[in-house]
């Protein structure tokens, strides 16, 4: 009898060790197994500069870039003051409730004696503004310049010391799909960084074609406005300045300037004080399946040219109304905001290779871009640079004609005795000379600021305008 016990009680101990064995060594194997394929440790991708295609067994690594941007992006503060809810107290005293109001967002240093490029919102009309790098030191900006058109400011501030900073890489080079970092301040929450991929590049929000945005689903939130978008090489190729939002919130994609635009004009303040544009001279829209069809044009992208300014850089090139623009350089364009972005990079006097199709014939023609002379003036319309015989037909020394009125007001100017080729010689008190004068002015002026313009009508009468 014992020895049948004996043998039972083996049995079940060794089944039970074979059992628990099993368990161990066969079952855990499998759920390894099936936990790595479900959750691949490594995504395969090749994260050079000229090359984003996908690569076996190459692992993304975004640690050189984030070691390379996170000391050269700060957080800027500006302090501004308000009027805030009047109390008892200051109503008994007679006196303003005056409070300062800190806004908080993001720059980024381009050069090691101090520059920063940020957005123009970020500072837009700031009494002060404070600059803090990753090693928490804090020092005073100067504003240099700023560009509201395409929302980019120039700071500086003196260190008495070399700063870190990052490198502008050629933005027109981006690969739609490439990987991208941003590096920010959002909530407040300093050195923060997030990856995406680009999703999309010259965007346009406005529906005016006049921005010429990367798009990308990198997280951006508040705060992170003026902060960088850069490659894995830790190269920037934008600056963060926008999201798409009903709540506020990043929920999905955000939206930077691009690296080359970005560049150039904090050059031009540099170099100039203000932004210099060059332009090709071309007045027409964006090809679609219905302009096309309305235009008679076998062609659905590329940029219609429906009216070439006289003298012009294009008029002179021989470009013609009816040419389709295809590329600029070697960028090619398929809607006006590729063609407005390309030459936001560019200045008066550049020469660049326009392709246009011409009744099915592809034609390149050089063409030399030439100093901005126009200006949109709310309300009124389009002014022009002005002859000095013009000027002199109506009995001044100074002001811009108007080339075009407002499509909107236009029967009203008329009506009130205003037509295209009267002179606005000033606005909100300050005699105007050039295209410059004009946007130095209404950049300035506070949304609600009146706007008070000059005119001078066909009769030589002075006429003010209060708007």
């Amino acid at each position: 009898m014992k020895k049948i016990l004996t043998l039972v009680l083996a049995s079940v101990l060794g089944g039970a060790i074979a059992l628990g064995t099993y368990h161990i060594f066969i079952e855990n194997n499998n759920t390894i197994t099936q936990q790595h394929e479900i959750h691949p440790l490594s995504i395969p991708v090749n994260y050079g500069t000229t090359n984003t295609n996908l690569v076996k067994g190459e692992a993304v690594d975004f640690t050189i870039a984030a070691e390379k941007t996170i000391h050269t992006v700060v957080h800027v503060k500006n302090t501004t003051t308000s009027s805030g809810q009047m109390s008892f107290e200051d109503l008994f005293l007679g006196r303003r409730s005056q409070r300062p109001q800190i806004g908080t967002g993001s720059g980024v240093i381009f050069s090691p004696d101090g520059y920063i490029i940020t957005n123009n919102h970020v500072i837009d009309g700031a009494q002060s503004i404070s600059i803090t790098l990753n090693n928490n030191k804090e020092y005073e900006a100067e504003l240099i310049g700023t560009d509201p058109k395409t929302d980019i400011a120039l700071l500086k501030i003196d260190a008495n010391e070399e700063l870190p900073y990052t490198t502008f890489a050629d933005s027109d080079n981006a690969k739609i799909g490439e990987w991208v970092l941003a590096v920010g301040n959002p909530f407040n929450l300093t050195s923060t960084v997030t990856a995406g991929i680009i999703s999309a590049k010259s965007r346009d929000l406005s529906g005016g074609s006049i921005q010429s945005f990367i798009q990308t689903d990198a997280a951006v939130n508040p705060g992170n406005s003026g902060g960088a978008l850069v490659n894995t090489n830790g190269e920037l190729i934008g600056i963060n300045t926008a999201i798409t939002s009903q709540t506020g919130s990043y929920i999905g994609y955000s939206f930077a300037v691009p690296s080359n635009i970005a560049r150039k004009v904090v050059e031009d303040i540099m170099e100039f004080g203000n932004v210099q544009n060059g332009i090709l001279g071309v007045r027409g829209g964006t090809l679609n399946s219905g302009t096309a069809e309305n235009l008679g044009v076998d062609e659905t992208e590329g940029f219609y040219v429906d009216t070439v300014e006289e003298n012009s850089g294009a008029d002179q090139a021989g470009i013609q109304s009816g040419d389709i623009i295809k590329k600029l350089d070697n960028v090619g364009i398929s809607k006006f905001s590729d063609l407005k972005g390309y030459l936001n990079t560019k200045r008066p006097n550049d020469i660049i290779n326009v392709t246009v199709l011409r009744k099915g014939n592809t034609k390149t023609f050089p063409v030399k871009l030439l100093k901005n002379e126009t200006v949109n003036l709310p309300v009124i319309g389009t002014l022009k640079v002005a002859s000095k015989n013009e000027l002199k037909k109506y009995g001044t020394i100074n002001g811009l004609k108007i080339s075009r009125l407002s499509e909107r007001y236009e029967n009203e100017w008329k009506e009130s005795g205003i037509k295209e080729g009267d002179i606005v010689t000033s606005i909100n008190g300050v005699k105007i000379n050039s295209v410059e004068d004009v946007e130095q002015i209404t950049n300035k002026r506070s949304s609600s600021e009146p706007l008070r313009v000059e005119i001078i009508n066909g009769k030589g009468e002075k006429i003010r305008y209060r708007f």
